[in-house]
């Protein structure tokens, strides 16, 4: 079992930045991919950024690439998603994701644990 807590979620103005962050209890946070996802009111939940094991590679959904960062810290438990240059259409509930595989998912149904959620709000 894997327990994740997400913070960092707020309210910001269009242009701003946020970090969101998401620690890890239980198994060894090394063991899993880590993803985030989000989902809007009225729409479905969908890939944000992922980040392997070892945090060498990353994936980044079309709309949030070159905006967004995604970074891990293993010691620590933690994996980080910083959102620069944010607009109104990245507003809503941020959750991260734990998948114990080797490979990145962009699919929700592939990851076995899931934080609370977060909620960010960009205002115009």
């Amino acid at each position: 079992q894997v327990q994740l807590v997400e913070s960092g979620g707020g309210l910001v103005q269009a242009g701003g930045s946020l970090r969101l962050s998401c620690t890890a209890s239980g198994r060894p946070f090394s063991y899993y991919a880590m993803g985030w996802f989000r989902q809007a009111p009225g729409k479905e939940r969908e890939f944000v950024a992922g980040i392997s094991r070892s945090g060498s590679q990353a994936y980044y959904a079309n709309s949030v690439k070159g905006r967004f960062t995604i970074s891990r810290d293993n010691a620590k438990n933690a994996v980080y998603l910083q959102m620069n240059s944010l607009k109104p259409e990245d507003t809503a509930v941020y959750y991260c994701a734990a998948d114990n595989a080797v490979t990145i998912a962009t699919i929700a149904v592939r990851y076995d644990y899931w934080g609370q959620g977060t909620q960010v709000t960009v205002s115009s």
